[in-house]
C-alpha cells in the first residue's frame, strides 16, 4: 500500500481479494498478481503471475501481444485445483512446480483451450490450499464462477526482464504493458 500511495496510484482495498480477482478474470481480463514472497525458479508459480481466462483460446494472444511480446507458437500453462486436476488431465499426478507435462482430457480440453498447446500437451501446476492458500482461493472462486477450475498463468515480467520482485517492479511492468488489472497484497489497480 506504501508504495500506490507514494506513486498515487488510485487502489481499493478489497475485503475478498480472491473473489475480486476471480470476477475480473471472468469478465476475460488480464491480470497481473503479485503476492506474498517471491517464488524461486523460471516459472510464475502463482506468487507473481500474469493470469488470464483459459476458456478463451484468443487470450493466448492477448497476453503475447500486450505483455509478454514473444513468439505465438510458446505455450501457456494451466494452474489448477489438485484436487479437480485428473478431470481435465489423463494419468495426472501432483505438479505443483510447473515441471511436468500432461496431456489434456479428449472431452474437456475444449473448456480450456487457450492452456492446450497444439500437440494436446499441457504443462501443469497444480494448486493445493496447504501450499498457497491465497491462491488456491483464487481458483475456488473462479470455479464458481465459471465451473473451470484452472486459470492460464505465466510469469509475471515482459520479454527479455526478470520476474517482478518488488512492488514497485509490478507497478512498473503494469504500467508498461496490456494488463487490465493489477492484483497487489489485498489491493486492486485498474486501468479504465
Amino acid at each position: 500500500e506504501r508504495v500506490l500511495q507514494v506513486y498515487k496510484i488510485p487502489y481499493r482495498r478489497e475485503a475478498n481479494v480472491a473473489r475480486r480477482a476471480a470476477e475480473l478474470l471472468s469478465q476475460d481480463r488480464l491480470i497481473g498478481w503479485f503476492q506474498g514472497r517471491m517464488e524461486f525458479g523460471p516459472p510464475g508459480l502463482a506468487c507473481r503471475s500474469i493470469l488470464s481466462d483459459p476458456r478463451f483460446v484468443e487470450n493466448r494472444d492477448r497476453v503475447n501481444d500486450a505483455v509478454k511480446f514473444r513468439e505465438n507458437w510458446r505455450p501457456f500453462a494451466p494452474s489448477v485445483l489438485v484436487e479437480k486436476a485428473d478431470r481435465y488431465f489423463q494419468d495426472f499426478k501432483p505438479s505443483p512446480y510447473m515441471i511436468l507435462s500432461f496431456w489434456a482430457d479428449k472431452a474437456r480440453a475444449h473448456e480450456i483451450p487457450a492452456v492446450v498447446h497444439v500437440d494436446n500437451s499441457c504443462r501443469v501446476q497444480s494448486v493445493a490450499r496447504e501450499t498457497n492458500p491465497r491462491y488456491y482461493a483464487l481458483l475456488e472462486e473462479f470455479e464458481k464462477l465459471t465451473n473451470v477450475p484452472v486459470l492460464m498463468n505465466t510469469s509475471f515480467n515482459l520479454k527479455g526482464d526478470p520476474i517482478v520482485c518488488s512492488p514497485k517492479d509490478a507497478v512498473q511492468t503494469f504500467y508498461t504493458s496490456g494488463l487490465d488489472d493489477l492484483v497487489i497484497g489485498d489491493f486492486v489497480v485498474s486501468k479504465k
